[in-house]
């Protein structure tokens, strides 16, 4: 227990915690101006791309390292749940471009706000993982990130009851539907984070 352990880890899952706030608030902000251009698309390819970057030098740092600061299966599981988080923002932002949804639903509004204060949420109980001092709130964060989890599902099936009722068009529901859905995977992913954040605190204290 005396053996010094290395905190390299956290700052990689910080630097991953950071690029996934970017790119939620990135994609809110596309979302909101109806802005999936070609260069927007590229733009947010780069950050998936970062991401990958981050999880393979996690990786390699996990093979070069003897003491780290919990379970090493946990760490590379942590740093692969993280990269989904990044993957799939970028996935539905590439699927509004290949659909040619020039003005996104105000429920589509409303999901990337909540992938947006989800991610943040996120990275705020990454960032107290450093110390047990954090725990208390470690898990607030995670409760949290569970909260806005059903509030995505929530809007994930009022969208697709007022899309069904409202909308004529079959391929429109089609390929709305889809959005929605794969917006509320997005919150489905930051919570596997946080419940394995969860584990990894019980596991350790």
């Amino acid at each position: 227990m005396f053996l010094p352990k290395e905190v390299k880890f956290f700052d990689l899952f910080d630097k991953q915690a950071e690029n996934i706030v970017s790119a939620a608030e990135f994609y809110k902000k596309l979302v909101d101006n109806g802005e999936f251009t070609p260069e927007n698309v590229r733009a947010m390819h780069e950050m998936e791309h970062y991401g990958d970057e981050l999880t393979h030098t996690t990786i390699n740092t996990l093979n070069e390292t003897f003491i780290t600061p919990f379970d090493r299966e946990d760490i590379l599981a942590l740093a692969n749940r993280l990269d989904d988080i990044v993957d799939g923002i970028y996935l539905i932002t590439n699927r509004f471009s290949l659909y040619k949804i020039q003005k996104p639903t105000e429920f589509s509004r409303k999901m990337a706000a909540t992938i947006e204060q989800t991610t943040k949420a996120l990275q705020k109980a990454l960032a107290s993982l450093r110390s047990n001092k954090n725990m208390k709130e470690t898990l607030h964060q995670c409760v949290e990130i569970n909260r806005l989890e059903n509030e995505g599902d929530v809007l994930r099936d009022e969208a697709i009851s007022s899309l069904f009722a409202n909308e004529k068009d079959a391929l429109m529901v089609i390929k709305q539907k889809e959005l929605y859905e794969l917006a509320e995977t997005i919150t489905d992913y930051c919570e596997h984070v946080a419940n394995m954040v969860e584990s990894i605190l019980v596991k350790n204290n």
